[in-house]
């Protein structure tokens, strides 16, 4: 099912065409309205005319968060202010926030590509959707819900939280798509198990989950306790929001709308542009937006890109699922380790509950590396803290096969691990450094 079948289906030879003539367009546009973006031109010794092919794009500059944060509010903004319908802004928890703007267009645009991810889970116009992102100025409650009513899709805006209410919406609205980030959708099955409620009769079918990386055993993880299909969804505010790109059926990767974004793969360490099916961080190019239009910006996801068309007819280049992040990844006694390298081995073991907490230390000059993770109700059961152990020590021989160093798993009981509606706290990191 296609939501805009002539452009999610369009050949890679014509989809390329429009990139290269919207990305001229987007490239002229900054230089002479946007006054960072024309001051960098100039400190590289380029202009817009440089700028002529897609193989050009590696000429212009990139774009970090630290950018949007040093212009703050409305720096970087292409448009006057009286053209901006809609502002959003990330919470600002590690500085300045970042400020985005939407024109009229741009709602309409991100609308539309919201449509066609939703469409992806098979989301229609019968459809009952819950959103259950936050709204407010996190992008990802307004975003999915603009787009389920571009769908013509019944709409429950009961944002994040709240889980009892949830539940019983969901029962009593029959709500058949469920938007949440994925830790948050654990916390829902979670509950719903506390409470009783059996899944056989809910009508819920299908849950799109993002904002956060999750690995492919979490997916299992809630297509078992929720009974649905999950699929991931990816987006960020600096961009767009959600919607950027969207699993289809196949679940082989996330289509990026390519006739709206410029997706590359570099090297985090030295910006080097590397080739298709090589792992690295992901850089998104805007070519529609007009509030805040954004050069190359560096989104620290780590990820492949595939550009063969996949088996669902869709010819966007698909990414992997986001395997960590550049800046979020630990660096332990040299080694490099992503949290979702440790919540492989841990819902792989079945033994242990997924949620979990990794904890970093130093003592003197070493580093210190614990997992908690929460052991399952049947597991505590036993009350034999020799069975316990043996679990921690097969854990810990797992992770550090894996790893490569020396790794402390302590089980902790049901429950102790803190829950969150939002983007799960997966690192405590100690270390004064």
């Amino acid at each position: 099912m296609y939501w805009n079948e002539k452009i999610e289906c369009m050949e890679r030879e014509d989809i390329r065409a429009m990139q290269q003539e919207r990305l001229r367009d987007m490239v002229n546009r900054v230089y002479h309205q946007v006054p960072h973006y024309k001051k960098k031109f100039i400190e590289m010794g380029i202009t817009p005319a440089d700028i002529q092919t897609l193989e050009d794009i590696k000429k212009l500059p990139f774009t970090t968060k630290q950018d949007l944060r040093d212009n703050y509010p409305f720096g970087m903004f292409a448009v006057p202010q009286e053209e901006i319908v809609r502002l959003h802004a990330s919470s600002g928890t590690t500085g300045k926030p970042t400020v985005v703007g939407y024109t009229e267009k741009d709602i309409e645009n991100w609308s539309e590509l919201v449509a066609r991810s939703l469409t992806l889970a098979g989301a229609t116009r019968h459809s009952v959707i819950q959103v259950a992102y936050g709204y407010g100025l996190f992008t990802g409650g307004l975003g999915i819900h603009y787009g389920a009513e571009r769908v013509k899709a019944s709409v429950v805006p009961i944002s994040g939280g709240n889980t009892k209410r949830q539940l019983q919406l969901m029962q009593d609205f029959e709500s058949e798509i469920l938007t949440c980030t994925p830790s948050y959708a654990l916390y829902i099955a979670e509950v719903m198990n506390k409470m009783g409620i059996d899944t056989k009769g809910l009508k819920l079918r299908a849950g799109i989950f993002g904002a956060e990386p999750w690995s492919e055993q979490m997916r299992k993880e809630i297509e078992n306790k929720l009974n649905i299909d999950a699929y991931d969804i990816y987006g960020l505010s600096e961009i767009m929001g959600p919607g950027v790109a969207m699993e289809c059926s196949a679940k082989t990767g996330l289509h990026i709308w390519e006739d709206h974004f410029i997706a590359e793969i570099i090297c985090p360490d030295t910006g080097e542009v590397l080739p298709y099916g090589e792992k690295g961080e992901l850089v998104l190019t805007t070519i529609t937006k007009e509030g805040i239009p954004v050069i190359r910006y560096r989104t620290r996801d780590i990820t492949t890109l595939n550009p063969v068309k996949c088996t669902c007819g869709r010819t966007h280049v698909r990414m992997d699922k986001v395997a960590g992040r550049s800046d979020d990844m630990l660096i332990i006694r040299g080694v490099n380790v992503f949290p979702s390298q440790v919540e492989s081995v841990l819902l792989e073991n079945g033994k242990v509950a997924p949620f979990y907490q990794l904890v970093i230390d130093r003592k003197g000059t070493l580093d210190t590396f614990e997992v908690w993770v929460e052991a399952t109700e049947s597991v505590i059961a036993l009350g034999d803290i020799r069975h316990l152990q043996q679990l921690e020590r097969e854990l810990q021989r797992e992770m550090e096969s894996l790893l490569g160093i020396s790794v402390k798993v302590k089980l902790v009981e049901p429950n102790t691990i803190p829950r969150t509606e939002g983007k799960a706290k997966r690192v405590i990191d100690k270390r004064n450094i």
